[in-house]
């Protein structure tokens, strides 16, 4: 019982999303202009892009902790939900270039909604170049959780308002229909809806080990450290 108290969601998760990789190429979808089969990528694609919404928002969420209590952990924290973020950022694009260039004929249109996902993925990758600058954990913390606060209130608009500013391909942006005229079919809903959450999950799931390695580098350190001066002090003098 105590097994299951603490991996519930992780059993959970390899469930959800082995039902949803299964259903999702095997299952029968719309057939749609345009998009035929490809559609099968509304299965990853956008969940992708859900879940790592989800990792930058957590992530913003614990800088901000970090700067009200100063917390070493929390920062901790929000650096690896933004690590865990970017990787689903990279697997959200490869997806979508897939797609497009089955739907579009380009792997990379010249469309305001991918080209805002590359500057925000870019912001992001100078977030870890920042990180990188400090020596100092206290003043690396205060200064990348400030800019890391101040990523997440530019990424959102990249990606979510600006395309539906002017014309977009994506659905949704520019006139064009939504995805909810698409999913109308419960074919589609049914298989959408849990791979929104399981990806979410799997990428907390990643962040939960990714922090826990990272704990366990950082007690390494203390200890060699500690381990350092008593092993300098036995030595015997020539």
């Amino acid at each position: 019982m105590a097994i299951l108290k603490h991996w519930w969601w992780k059993i959970l998760t390899v469930l959800i999303l082995m039902y949803v990789f299964i259903a999702g190429l095997m299952s029968p979808v719309p057939k749609l202009p345009i998009l035929h089969e490809a559609i099968r990528n509304t299965f990853f694609h956008p969940p992708l892009w859900i879940a790592m919404m989800s990792m930058l928002l957590g992530s913003a969420i614990f800088s901000i902790r970090y700067l009200r209590k100063g917390r070493l952990d929390d920062d901790l924290i929000a650096v690896e939900l933004a690590n865990t973020a970017l990787l689903f950022g990279v697997l959200g694009c490869i997806t979508g270039s897939v797609w497009a260039y089955f739907a579009w004929g380009d792997l990379w249109p010249n469309d305001p909604k991918t080209n805002g996902v590359a500057v925000g993925m870019l912001l992001y990758l100078a977030y870890f170049v920042l990180r990188g600058s400090f020596e100092d954990d206290l003043r690396r913390g205060r200064i990348s959780a400030v800019y890391n606060i101040f990523a997440f209130a530019v990424f959102i608009p990249l990606i979510l308002i600006l395309p539906r500013l002017t014309d977009s391909l994506h659905p949704g942006n520019g006139g064009n229909p939504g995805f909810n005229q698409y999913d109308a079919d419960s074919s589609i809903k049914r298989i959408i809806r849990p791979a929104f959450v399981g990806f979410t999950l799997l990428g907390f799931w990643i962040t939960q080990l990714r922090v826990r390695l990272r704990r366990l580098e950082s007690e390494l350190d203390e200890q060699n450290e500690v381990k350092k001066p008593i092993s300098q002090s036995t030595e015997l003098p020539n």
